[in-house]
């Protein structure tokens, strides 16, 4: 018989709201045995059976729903439905049209994308590199796991999915391979700091046998060296991705200015869609030395050039040099990781925004986002307001994007809402 975890009076709004987590401070009894991993039942405070989930008193996030029928078995069965369920969901968002974005591709992109797959149906080209489980938002708390081409990258940050990650991997071979995608290798990306909190230890290792974990994609016609070993996160950001597509029917002819550039994903989107000059900015020598041999990769490198710089101190540097650009992109990494850290977030973002806007001509074209989750929509917009009225520049909003489909927003899940990207132009007055 599971233990029965019974919420407080008037606590439980968020998972009455449709949300996942159960906070420690909003429970006030737990009645049997129990060890930390195990299943457990969910009452409200009346008695009334709000669900399954997975306890761990580790964390303050106590119980992590995996279930609103309490009657629902949480088996080999539950988890092959769960499985199929986002794997069919992004195959059904995915593939539903070659112009994901809504937008015609460049002819370069076009011809990059057909040589690359060959005789593949285009129809199905965003399943060869996509997020298959994302989380929460699948219904799998604190579990990720990215396709790359034929590799599977995995991220277990909770307590609750580490006991059926095995199960999970498994099935979801069993599925793509029904589909005729045949997956050579699964690595684990589990060593993010959240392990800690769950209690549990880091790990970076293959799950099952060893292989080659250099990996080549194709995204948007850009080709791309994947290093899930010792890259960021799971090896490379697919979140972007219609964000960096985006930007192709912006850029061509243009001046571009890409600040963050990790492995240049913006600038070469940039150039492969035809920029005049690209420069992509990093703090990080390894990032560089990969977005550079990215350039060569596609050929681009005789006008899409990288170099190590620290972005803060490098964008003065530019405006004092007299430097403009007709397109500029800040891709910053997340300023906050917490709520309490938003306000220092909030000055960092501004300062960003108002040196970047200094270097666009009038008339040019600012791309700016945020990845926390912390720094809501509204809160970003504010600043970015605050950083052109500081700068005396005027913003025309093009267009206000989030994170690619294979990222899907639960609402009431606040935390699978993270990504917020705007592109403007900078108008002058005649």
């Amino acid at each position: 018989m599971s233990a029965i975890v019974t919420l407080k009076k008037g606590e439980g709004r968020t998972i009455k709201a449709g949300g996942m987590w159960v906070f420690d401070n909003e429970i006030d009894t737990i009645a049997g045995s129990f060890t930390n991993g195990d299943v457990v039942i969910v009452h409200d405070f009346d008695g009334y059976p709000m669900g399954k989930g997975v306890i761990n008193q580790n964390s303050k996030i106590r119980v992590r729903m995996l279930t609103r029928h309490v009657e629902q078995e949480i088996d080999e069965a539950f988890l092959r439905m769960r499985v199929k369920n986002a794997y069919e969901y992004r195959k059904d968002v995915l593939r539903k049209s070659e112009h994901a974005s809504g937008q015609a591709l460049p002819e370069r992109t076009v011809e990059v994308i057909r040589r690359g797959l060959g005789n593949l149906d285009l129809s199905y080209r965003d399943l060869s590199s996509c997020r298959l489980i994302f989380g929460d938002a699948d219904f799998f708390p604190g579990f990720v796991v990215d396709k790359y081409a034929d590799v599977l990258v995995v991220q277990c940050l909770s307590l609750g999915m580490e006991q059926f990650k095995l199960t999970i991997v498994k099935l979801l071979k069993e599925l793509l391979a029904e589909d005729g995608i045949q997956i050579r290798g699964v690595y684990e990306r589990s060593d993010a700091n959240e392990r800690k909190k769950e209690g549990l230890p880091k790990v970076k290792d293959f799950i099952g046998e060893p292989f080659d974990t250099d990996v080549e994609i194709v995204e948007n016609g850009v080709h791309y060296m994947v290093d899930v070993v010792n890259g960021q996160k799971t090896g490379f950001f697919l979140d972007q991705k219609y964000n960096r597509l985006a930007m192709q029917s912006i850029c061509k002819g243009m001046r571009v200015l890409d600040c963050f550039t990790h492995m240049g994903t913006f600038a070469l989107n940039a150039g492969i869609a035809g920029a005049a000059e690209v420069t992509g900015l990093d703090i990080s020598e390894y990032a560089i030395e990969q977005a550079t041999n990215n350039a060569i990769r596609n050929g681009l490198d005789a006008t899409v050039s990288f170099r190590c710089a620290n972005v803060l101190d490098e964008l003065p540097k530019l405006a004092e040099a007299g430097e403009t650009y007709d397109v500029v992109i800040l891709d910053p990494p997340a300023f906050t990781k917490s709520r309490e850290a938003t306000k220092n977030a909030i000055k960092g973002y501004r300062e960003i925004n108002m040196k970047g806007l200094k270097l666009v001509r009038d008339g040019g074209y600012l791309a700016t986002c945020s990845c926390s989750h912390f720094m809501t929509q509204e809160l970003f917009v504010k600043t970015i307001r605050e950083a052109a009225r500081s700068t005396h520049k005027r913003l025309r909003q093009i267009e206000f994007r989030t994170q690619a489909k294979d990222h899907p927003i639960l609402w009431a899940a606040d935390e699978s809402y993270y990504l917020k990207f705007l592109i403007f132009q900078v108008v002058e007055e005649k």
